[in-house]
């Protein structure tokens, strides 16, 4: 395709843009009594409002139109034929097959039916440690998606938690994270799933020698490590380096994008968390995601409709931040597991052509959940000089109700997206009674524009649903900003470079090939390492 900001299309936005720039919300909304019956979608009981976004209904007919031009359906098309959307890495893109159910892949099922017994075995207390005692602690130790997708979908499904079985995360290199899990936990009674499809990555591997020798410390014989150690990965011969029995390696293949695989094998840590048919509900809600995304047309899209207002916001408004509210305390690890996704997929420079944009791309991602930000940063958003985009998420019934507690979640979600929307004029605060010298202080803007997103209940095939929309969300602002969503260069750049620097901090190799500042902070390093 041509230059996108050339296009018929974007220049139209562009002058629309311009001409309703000067409108606020609150006038919109008065001039329009329907706005939020016509600025709103359902998928059954999923529901999401677009109306305090700033848009007009001709907003997002030029948006549709926009996103005719890219092709957004033959995208689609694309990626469900197997072709190798993934141009720069010649890989198809397949994770929505992960949750295709009867029409998964053979090898899918195969790995899924694999899963299923494992949990089984572990959960009626089949499976035992070297000592013949049942397995209490599960350690995932993975990172990036290996780690966030699991680690957020487990933390969520708490509700659903099964009884006698607790799991862990551990991901950071940092020793105080693996020794701050170890400390907690019994060797005999603890089970290891070493997360890396190469079996190669750094930080992984790292924890998992040392947890090996946790164990063995304790077992002094390498036999218990067949008891104690599973993978979810790709390379067999390492893992049978190992010392893990190859019937205790699940495969996913390499059409599985990290960011996407929480829907693979590397799931496993949530279905021994949450049980396998609370697993195959999540794997269910996903697909029913994707069956919408897949046929429903642009003006009903929850997928596309949620990229396009997302577009509008970085591109035609300039909001080069976007805030994840999720009114859920289980929802907490919610937005860190949307920035791997949305950031590492979008957040390139470099469009399919090979030539560098000329357009914003992926907004900063951040979150917390309410009402803790409210507490916080909150004040940013309604006083401050930047604009930010927000979704807020919230919950129709809480899944771990106490009185009095859900209303007033409820409450607090509502009234800060209102808020932001709406603000308070100078004439407000003085009618509130606020004294003219502190008016200016207690005055807000509004205007700021706001997603709310109403799951009916967090359950498994709800919490599928959401994080699929998300994910068809990333698909389409890669097909609509004509990137690769799919590959993440600059993350292997930085692995490179480490790889290249450790041997240098351990004192194995010299520095001179490094730049000045590199070599400064190894040697003023070196002082407390010796």
């Amino acid at each position: 395709m041509g230059r996108l900001t050339t296009t018929a299309a974007w220049q139209a936005l562009e002058k629309h843009a311009a001409e309703i720039s000067p409108l606020h919300l609150r006038g919109i909304f008065a001039a329009d009594p329907q706005r939020f019956t016509r600025l709103s979608l359902a998928h059954g009981q999923f529901f999401i409002d677009f109306s305090k976004q700033r848009i007009t209904p001709t907003t997002l007919t030029l948006l549709r139109q926009l996103a005719e031009q890219a092709d957004w359906q033959g995208w689609i098309a694309r990626m469900r034929s197997g072709e190798a959307i993934n141009h720069t890495e010649n890989r198809a893109v397949g994770h929505c097959a992960l949750r295709a159910g009867p029409q998964a892949p053979a090898e899918v099922r195969h790995v899924l039916r694999r899963m299923a017994d494992f949990c089984e075995r572990i959960h009626d207390g089949q499976w035992r440690g070297f000592s013949g005692e049942r397995i209490t602690d599960i350690v995932n130790l993975g990172i990036g998606g290996s780690d966030l997708g699991p680690r957020m979908a487990a933390q969520a499904l708490a509700s659903f938690q099964q009884p006698d079985l607790r799991v862990h995360f551990v991901s950071n290199l940092d020793s105080a994270d693996l020794a701050g899990t170890l400390s907690r936990l019994n060797p005999r009674t603890t089970l290891f799933i070493v997360a890396s499809k190469t079996f190669t990555t750094l930080e992984t591997l790292t924890n998992a020698r040392t947890a090996r020798h946790w164990l063995l410390h304790a077992a002094g014989d390498d036999s218990a490590i067949s008891r104690h150690f599973v993978a979810a990965s790709t390379n067999l011969a390492a893992t049978g380096e190992f010392g893990i029995a190859p019937e205790n390696v699940f495969p996913f293949s390499d059409w599985v994008g990290g960011r996407f695989s929480l829907w693979s094998s590397i799931g496993l840590p949530i279905a021994l968390a949450v049980g396998f048919r609370n697993f195959e509900q999540l794997l269910a809600g996903a697909r029913d995601m994707d069956e919408h995304f897949f046929s429903a047309p642009a003006e009903h899209n929850l997928p596309l409709t949620l990229a396009l207002v997302g577009l509008w916001n970085t591109n035609f408004l300039n909001a080069h931040s976007h805030g994840i509210f999720p009114y859920s305390h289980s929802l907490g690890l919610l937005p860190a597991h949307l920035q791997q996704l949305e950031m590492e997929s979008n957040g390139k420079r470099i469009d399919r052509d090979g030539l560098p944009v000329d357009y914003a791309t992926n907004p900063v991602l951040w979150g917390e959940p309410g009402t803790n930000g409210q507490h916080s940063f909150f004040q940013l958003l309604h006083q401050g000089s930047a604009l930010v985009a927000c979704d807020f998420i919230a919950l129709g019934k809480s899944d771990f109700p106490l009185p009095g507690h859900h209303s007033g979640l409820l409450a607090n979600c509502l009234a800060q997206s209102s808020a932001l929307a709406f603000g308070q004029t100078a004439d407000e605060a003085r009618a509130a009674g606020i004294d003219e010298a502190l008016v200016a202080y207690r005055t807000f803007p509004g205007n700021q524009p706001s997603t709310t997103i109403i799951l009916p209940e967090l359950t498994p095939f709800t919490l599928g649903q959401l994080i699929a929309l998300y994910e068809h969300k990333v698909f389409c602002l890669g097909a609509l900003w004509n990137l690769n969503a799919f590959d993440q260069w600059g993350v292997e750049l930085g692995k490179q470079l480490a790889s290249r620097l450790a041997p240098t901090i351990r004192g194995e190799r010299p520095d001179d090939d490094l730049d000045a500042s590199t070599r400064g902070l190894i040697a003023h390093l070196h002082q407390f390492r010796n």
